[in-house]
């Protein structure tokens, strides 16, 4: 269940468009199988800077608590409301209705030199 056209990273994150546009950040299936039932997520506000690689947020578990990661550099332009008050919309549509935030990238290239679906495929043995 990874599809083909987002990108991932070895934190397991997908992201989705690029090409100058804004992008749609998430967790993937793996994550939010290997975290269990999702109870809490702590998202970053709008216009928050972020930088590749960094923490921008929490998700909460029955099982643990992971931070989550930036993709690319950009500033958010949007966040997944919904989220505070169902989010287990992760557990049961990590690439929609689950999405997470929405950024600007600093550089909208940046999206192509992250994983591919396939790469990712054999990062997770899926």
């Amino acid at each position: 269940m990874i599809p083909d056209d987002l990108r991932y990273t070895a934190d397991h994150e997908w992201v989705a468009g690029g090409e100058g546009a804004n992008v749609r950040v998430g967790i993937t299936h793996f994550a939010q199988d290997a975290l269990g039932d999702i109870v809490y997520v702590q998202l970053p506000e709008t216009g928050a800077v972020m930088t590749a690689g960094d923490p921008f947020g929490e998700i909460e578990s029955t099982k643990s608590v992971s931070e989550l990661y930036a993709p690319v550099d950009g500033t958010v332009v949007a966040r997944n409301e919904a989220l505070a008050d169902t989010p287990e919309l992760i557990n049961t549509d990590p690439y929609g209705e689950g999405w997470l935030i929405e950024l600007a990238p600093a550089e909208p290239a940046a999206v192509q030199n992250l994983l591919t679906a396939t790469a990712y495929g054999e990062l997770t043995g899926s």
